[in-house]
């Protein structure tokens, strides 16, 4: 259901059973990690956050672990102000 590599990857799956006896399965709700961000980078005229995460990380889709190294939960509040500095994760954190 999730892409490799998603941040809900490792979220533990649940499951509810409805009032007619249908099982409804579904994941368990994530908590945002203390994410360290010792590099950062400045939000460019234009910039979205699979666009930082394209120049910063390598990888558009990775965009969801600057959203925890800045602890916001919508994506947009990254780029919403050009100039603004945001942290940026070393290359060994999401590793286990």
């Amino acid at each position: 259901m999730f892409f490799r590599g998603s941040r809900y990857g490792s979220v533990a799956d649940a499951e509810w059973q409805r009032p007619d006896g249908r099982i409804v399965r579904y994941k368990r709700r994530r908590i945002i990690p203390e994410t360290p961000a010792p590099l950062g980078t400045n939000v460019r005229p234009g910039d979205r956050p699979d666009l930082v995460a394209w120049r910063t990380l390598g990888d558009p889709e990775l965009f969801w672990m600057l959203c925890d190294a800045n602890r916001v939960q919508r994506p947009a509040e990254l780029t919403e102000a050009p100039g603004k500095t945001i942290g940026v994760p070393g290359p060994d954190v999401g590793q286990t």
